[in-house]
């Protein structure tokens, strides 16, 4: 998601400051979170999807017409880690998460329709503001808001919209000028795999997968580099 100035309403801003609403321990979400108990496990009881590596993916709520703020990881318990100065995300504070509305078998109605599919279940930026900036908390991060974006498997790929499991506030890449906007390496990696797995040559379970292990070795995972 791309990071664009927001405006909080006053409903949620008495939420989460005056009434002092704080981010959870890892693992748990606040009242209406798309996120569960476990990362492992969908709210709603759905299953986790599976995984070569073992690691599962969990499923998330998915599209919804109202979307509330989610609680994220106690501030400071999320750490980067960097492949050849690329930022990644904490697997323990982000594992990523996917929404049930996208399947292989609805590819042509969802994310590959013409006409596009994401801008019609995005979240507004009153709702994602506020998540980035506990999201930040979280992960430490103090660079320019708007030099960051807001997802790991992307909306083109099934993520889930709104999951704390699937969204962490991506740094900048190295050599980025501040203040120069979202211009991430990651962007490309995403609508190349969005081409295959609309083409067919790639599954969107692997895709998945791949953004989720490491999405600086994606394409080459899957052959496509």
């Amino acid at each position: 998601m791309r990071s664009t100035r927001f405006a909080a309403s006053s409903v949620l801003f008495t939420c989460l400051v005056l009434t002092g609403c704080s981010p959870p321990s890892l693992g748990s979400a606040g009242a209406g979170a798309s996120g569960g108990g476990s990362p492992a496990a969908g709210p709603s009881g759905a299953p986790a999807q599976g995984s070569s590596s073992g690691r599962a993916i969990a499923v998330g709520a998915g599209p919804q017409k109202t979307y509330t703020v989610q609680q994220q990881p106690a501030a400071g318990t999320c750490h980067y880690r960097y492949l050849k100065g690329e930022p990644i995300e904490d697997p323990k504070c982000t594992p990523g998460a996917v929404s049930p509305a996208v399947t292989q078998s609805n590819l042509k109605s969802t994310i590959c329709r013409k006409g596009g599919y994401t801008s019609g279940i995005r979240p507004s930026t009153s709702v994602t503001g506020w998540e980035k900036k506990l999201n930040a908390a979280s992960y430490g991060f103090t660079a320019r808001m708007g030099d960051a974006e807001y997802d790991l498997i992307s909306l083109q790929l099934g993520g889930d919209p709104n999951d704390y499991r699937n969204l962490w506030v991506e740094p900048a890449d190295p050599g980025h000028k501040k203040g120069s906007g979202v211009n991430n390496a990651k962007d490309p990696v995403e609508t190349r795999l969005h081409t295959a797995v609309c083409k067919g040559t790639v599954t969107l379970a692997a895709a998945q997968k791949a953004i989720v292990t490491n999405w600086t070795t994606a394409l080459s995972r899957l052959g496509l580099s």
